[in-house]
């Protein structure tokens, strides 16, 4: 009974369209929480709060639903085409580019958990990145692959590009084999991180990525990590393109996660302009909906000053006086690396009438 309920959860899930599944004990992402709590202690998860508030359900997927006998992780592949190096166009993570796959992935494993809880008669909760469980560990116990480096997994089949969802359930199911590392000697995720992100292999200052400051961080980005952001305005991918099992990944097959209309025109001009109900209007189905219009339109003008293209004044101007600090600050800072002596010249009355301390700081540099 166990075993043939295993083959039919496996191809429930693989008929719904993930690509991967595997079978865990959700005990055995033990060892994954001591790392957790060290990492927190660290402070390394700078701004995320969330990460801290359930820590110990984080660090014990048995903590959070101690009925849980099994867990189900699916894998949806998500591989797309490389963004353009363009100057003029910002770079949206490749997760990012389609529909927001919290949606996609609760959908999916809602049909899956139905078919658990109904023809198997088991209890069962659905997970997503939302929720408070260790996906990582659990996916790489379950035999889905295995935590490079760079902390992310890393599949022999699907290389670095795996969405990942759980299903916990009370059905006692065997588990499968822990994926083995396969990383050997190879370190090109760890060396072509634009912002030293990786303080050892297998370890993340989340505070340095690139994805965390432009999506998680709420405040100023720190100058020191500008220039290195280039044209990244939400997310990085440089750690997980670079890797050398991606050869043997291909490009999604669905659909719904190939890129938008709304997230393939980039051009930094169009979205510095987006005011809230446009910005809210045009990525209202995309993952980038969540970092708010202020934070965007303070990575674009990031790009814009990394852009060094003079033509992008305008923009940089109309966007001088927004109301929000986060992008005055960086417009400021923009203005300075477009037009040093356009810069100069508004810096005293527009450093006197500043109210904000940090946009103040921005206005304080020598040109």
């Amino acid at each position: 009974m166990a075993v043939a309920a295993r083959d039919a959860i496996r191809a429930r899930a693989l008929a719904v369209g993930f690509d991967a599944v595997g079978f865990a004990r959700p005990a055995s992402a033990a060892a994954a929480g001591k790392r957790l709590r060290q990492f927190l202690a660290e402070g390394r998860h700078g701004d995320m709060a969330w990460m801290a508030e359930r820590a110990e359900w984080r660090a014990d997927p048995a903590a959070l639903w101690p009925e849980a006998k099994s867990v189900v992780v699916c894998g949806l592949n998500y591989a797309a085409p490389e963004e353009t190096s363009d100057a003029s166009r910002g770079v949206i993570a490749s997760y990012a580019r389609g529909r927001d796959y919290h949606d996609l992935l609760k959908g999916k494993l809602k049909d899956v958990a139905n078919y658990i809880s109904g023809p198997l008669k088991s209890d069962c909760k659905v997970f997503t990145d939302t929720a408070p469980v260790l996906e990582k560990p659990l996916a790489a116990a379950s035999g889905l692959g295995w935590q490079g480096k760079h902390t992310n997994l890393v599949s022999r089949t699907f290389g670095s590009w795996l969405l990942l969802g759980e299903i916990f359930t009370t059905l006692d199911l065997a588990t499968d084999a822990a994926g083995a590392d396969a990383c050997g000697t190879c370190s090109r995720c760890l060396e072509v991180c634009p912002t030293a992100a990786f303080p050892a292999p297998y370890q993340l200052d989340a505070r340095r990525c690139v994805s965390y400051l432009t999506i998680e961080h709420a405040g100023h980005i720190a100058e020191e990590f500008r220039a290195a952001i280039g044209n990244r305005i939400f997310g990085c991918d440089d750690c997980l393109a670079v890797c050398p099992w991606n050869k043997y990944a291909q490009a999604a097959h669905e659909t719904k996660l190939h890129p938008r209309p709304e997230t393939a025109s980039t051009r930094l001009a169009e979205l510095a302009a987006l005011d809230d109900a446009a910005f809210r209007a045009r990525f209202a189905s995309t993952a980038i909906k969540r970092t708010g219009r202020d934070r965007f339109v303070r990575n674009v003008m990031i790009a814009v000053g990394n852009a060094r293209d003079p033509s992008l004044l305008h923009v940089v101007r109309a966007r001088l006086d927004d109301a929000s600090p986060l992008v005055r600050a960086m417009a400021a800072w923009a203005l300075w690396r477009l037009d040093p002596a356009a810069y100069a010249a508004e810096r005293s009355q527009r450093a006197a009438a500043e109210t904000d301390s940090a946009v103040r700081d921005e206005w304080s540099r020598a040109a």
